[in-house]
């Protein structure tokens, strides 16, 4: 199949599930001219405890079905799919730009005063040896911790933003950070920013909250630019994939992003 780089072209974007929708979100926000296709892997959800050999699959199954869309870019809108697969990604297609997220770990320690970074995400981000390299890069700056976060991706996944047990896992997983004192915490997977007001209002109005959302928008518009694919005028649209139920996801797409058209089934 030959790689579509028409600057008339969609941009690519999948997620695990519903939470790759707060980077579509800030790409429409910044690249406002672009066309979108979305696809959620909700039928496969949560990647959190997948294998890396799995999520590698499932990567690569809907980066070909993207491709096929004549994608001319593409971005991996989850931090354990890019930990998992971006590599192989861009092994497979060199001449496709390709965006992957990871955790602002970097920003985070240059804002700690207590020299204290916490970051919440998925059981696989925290394993992945990307992400042992990032955290490297950047432990003489302050000490990081860490902390997994089972379950709270289920919860969010299914809409339950202010559920009994949603709140008991923050305030299970935000105490943790709060006992080593960090005062800046990183979201480091994309789900998390559905639930950031109640993350600052149990980790207090001292802690700042960081989420990526705009840093990859910024990097996505930085490598149309460079690959000279920015779409030369406005050829706005959205379509919405999901491989699993649609009615939390056409629900939250809807309250969130100002989404309104039907989604489809696919792979």
């Amino acid at each position: 199949m030959t790689l579509s780089l028409d600057p008339n072209g969609p941009i690519g974007v999948f997620d695990s599930g519903v939470g790759g929708l707060t980077v579509l979100r800030a790409l429409q926000a910044q690249l406002p001219h672009e066309r979108f296709i979305y696809v959620a892997d909700n039928g496969h959800a949560p990647y959190g405890d997948k294998s890396p050999e799995f999520i590698t699959e499932r990567s690569e199954k809907i980066a070909a079905f993207l491709q096929a869309e004549g994608a001319k870019a593409l971005v991996i809108a989850c931090n354990t799919a890019t930990a998992a697969a971006a590599q192989q990604l861009r092994t497979r297609w060199p001449a496709w730009p390709i965006i992957g997220i990871e955790p602002a770990v970097k920003p985070a320690t240059m804002l700690t005063k207590t020299g204290v970074v916490g970051i919440l995400a998925t059981t696989n981000t925290l394993a992945s040896e990307k992400f042992r390299q990032l955290v490297a890069r950047f432990a003489d700056n302050a000490k990081v911790v860490v902390q997994a976060c089972p379950g709270l991706v289920d919860e969010i996944e299914q809409g339950h933003f202010d559920s009994p047990r949603l709140q008991s896992l923050l305030t299970e997983y935000i105490g943790a950070l709060q006992a080593a004192q960090a005062d800046v915490i990183v979201l480091g997977c994309t789900h998390y920013p559905f639930v950031r007001k109640q993350i600052q209002a149990i980790a207090g109005s001292d802690v700042q909250i960081i989420e990526t959302g705009q840093a990859v928008a910024r990097e996505l518009r930085r490598r149309l630019n460079e690959e000279n694919i920015l779409a030369p005028q406005s050829s706005q649209g959205m379509k919405l994939y999901s491989t699993g139920k649609t009615v939390t996801l056409e629900r939250i797409a809807s309250q969130y992003c100002g989404l309104s058209q039907a989604i489809e089934r696919v792979i």
